[in-house]
């Protein structure tokens, strides 16, 4: 698959071409009260079991989140978080994908890429703590830069946008911005325009039908609709029947320019990557 922009992310001994197809993170929620998989991987050994059947399945990065950010979410501290990813951290380091660690405090992204993490993803773009980007620019970490309208405690309570896309790529450029300040370099970025976060079901929509608008960042673009509410509103089912509703959306983001996609269900979703690769692949010969 060839690329509008050819992007690679180096992060210490992994090196992931994104323009030769699209990227898997697979969600490792080591939380009692995620949305769809709270509970699950409280256990150790279950989460570091299902973190190495998620690269079996193709998953080219793990995604390790220890606080929830579900709508509603209280706020853990950071040595919560800590204590949550302490039991599984170095094992995961071991795997041969890179380990990204789902946090907006710079204290747990210190803690973690101290012990082999190796990308973070900060839900906040930096707007959270100030001190996250004299982290990552520290470690020279790869950084995914998400935005969000407030915080997780009330961001559902009618978001309202002006010009949504406007908006998101904004926020985004901020952030981007203020990371260079800091020192981390251009070509660290990921950019994440946080569906499902402080967004309505049609702003979601709107998200992903004008995704390409991103491509201005000139950074790498992810996205995460797995399972979310949105999908589950339109299809009026819970999270448990949201798989068909999540590849549709992944199928049209890769078609709409996400070179990472942040999944649930790494099996199911490599294959759609595939599929939607071919197609915008095929596209591009014929135009």
């Amino acid at each position: 698959m060839s690329s509008d922009s050819e992007f690679t992310i180096e992060c210490e001994r992994f090196r992931l071409e994104l323009n030769e197809r699209t990227r898997i993170m697979g969600i490792l929620n080591l939380t009692p009260n995620s949305f769809y998989d709270g509970g699950k991987f409280i256990n150790p050994a279950d989460a570091i079991k299902y973190a190495v059947r998620m690269v079996e399945d193709g998953a080219d990065i793990i995604d390790v989140g220890a606080e929830s950010s579900r709508p509603g979410s209280d706020p853990i501290s950071p040595d919560e978080e800590i204590e949550r990813l302490k039991p599984v951290l170095s094992e995961l380091s071991r795997l041969n994908v890179p380990i990204s660690v789902d946090t907006y405090k710079s204290p747990v992204a210190r803690w973690a890429l101290d012990r082999g993490a190796s990308i973070i993803n900060d839900m906040s773009g930096f707007r959270f703590d100030s001190e996250m980007a004299k982290v990552v620019s520290e470690y020279k970490a790869p950084v995914v830069i998400m935005h969000t309208y407030g915080k997780p405690k009330t961001m559902q309570d009618n978001p309202q946008y002006k010009s949504l896309l406007n908006e998101i790529s904004n926020y985004l450029k901020d952030s981007i911005n203020m990371g260079i300040k800091a020192g981390i370099s251009p070509d660290r970025f990921i950019v994440d325009p946080g569906i499902g976060f402080g967004k309505t079901v049609s702003h979601n929509l709107e998200i992903l039908k004008g995704l390409s608008r991103l491509k201005e960042l000139g950074s790498p673009i992810l996205i995460g609709p797995s399972r979310k509410s949105f999908i589950g509103n339109i299809l009026n089912l819970p999270p448990e029947k949201r798989l068909e509703g999540t590849a549709a959306a992944i199928a049209i983001g890769i078609m709409n320019g996400a070179n990472i996609i942040r999944v649930h269900d790494v099996k199911e979703m490599v294959r759609v990557a595939k599929i939607s690769d071919a197609i915008r692949s095929s596209k591009r010969l014929i135009d």
